[in-house]
């Protein structure tokens, strides 16, 4: 109960005899946000974005599972584990050898990754006569994903299979936005395909927004980018933008993420205010 008020949930124990602070509280228990961060275009920080969103949930306490569906691997990479080195991988998982839970590798004490490898770019091939291949991934996360508060879901930058598994999968999906023209006409042609999802294969796909990424606010350009996107397509551009910075390039040669190598970076601290508005919390001013 708050505030001395009965909840619907609570309501329905009253009425079925059952203790609220048992039965309902089991019920009324917290449901893990997916969410697919995609772009058809490479190098607009989707796997910075997945590494760093994720390490700041996780900072925060929320238990947290990125997901590489990437066949460069570069989420792995950047997160300390060596590709060519794994036994199992998200590719293992799509052929049905193992369960997610067989190649989910811990990274910190809140944060676990379902890796990549190469063998991931015969995956598509490997789907392509398959039944119901758009939901492989959204059956194998769901023998994990009760143990996480977030699954991130950093896409390939396409808008194959693998992606429309993502999104098929996701509840929700995050477009990292490069402020530039090549970067914005992909923004369009994203969003046709979310519709496509949305009529075929996950009605419940909820656009959360466009990310700007690799900002520079000094240049006239950029800001331009942005008004156009939110005046064409009508999504809702999320702020802080994400600054430019050579400490994201740094990040991954040490296998840790900004938040580790560079914490007070503007830009560390602006994927933590993402995080915090995840949350449904406010950052500190």
């Amino acid at each position: 109960m708050k505030g001395g008020m009965l909840t619907p949930g609570t309501i329905g124990c009253l009425e079925t005899g059952r203790s609220p602070t048992h039965a309902c509280a089991e019920k009324e228990a917290p449901v893990t946000r997916t969410i697919a961060v995609a772009n058809q275009k490479g190098g607009v920080a989707k796997t910075t974005t997945v590494a760093s969103v994720g390490m700041a949930l996780a900072e925060l306490g929320q238990r947290v599972l990125v997901v590489d569906l990437d066949p460069q691997a570069c989420l792995t990479f950047s997160l300390g584990l060596d590709p060519e080195a794994l036994e199992l991988s998200i590719h293992d998982v799509f052929m049905g050898r193992v369960g997610a839970a067989m190649a989910v590798r811990s990274i910190t004490k809140n944060l676990d990754v379902l890796p990549s490898t190469i063998d991931l770019t015969g995956t598509e091939i490997a789907l392509h006569d398959r039944p119901a291949r758009e939901y492989v991934l959204r059956t194998a996360l769901a023998d994990v994903s009760s143990g996480y508060d977030f699954v991130l879901i950093d896409c390939s930058p396409s808008l194959g299979v693998l992606t429309i598994n993502a999104l098929t999968a996701a509840g929700e999906v995050l477009i990292p936005l490069q402020c530039e023209t090549l970067a914005h006409r992909g923004v369009g042609q994203l969003l046709d395909t979310v519709g496509d999802v949305r009529r075929l294969t996950n009605s419940d796909l909820v656009v959360l927004g466009v990310l700007p990424t690799l900002f520079d606010g000094r240049t006239t350009h950029a800001r331009a980018v942005l008004a156009d996107v939110s005046d064409r397509f009508g999504v809702t551009v999320l702020d802080p933008p994400i600054n430019r910075s050579i400490r994201f390039a740094e990040a991954p040669a040490s296998g840790e993420s900004i938040l580790t190598t560079a914490s007070s970076n503007p830009g560390a601290q602006a994927y933590r205010a993402h995080a915090l508005q995840l949350m449904g919390e406010e950052a500190a001013a």
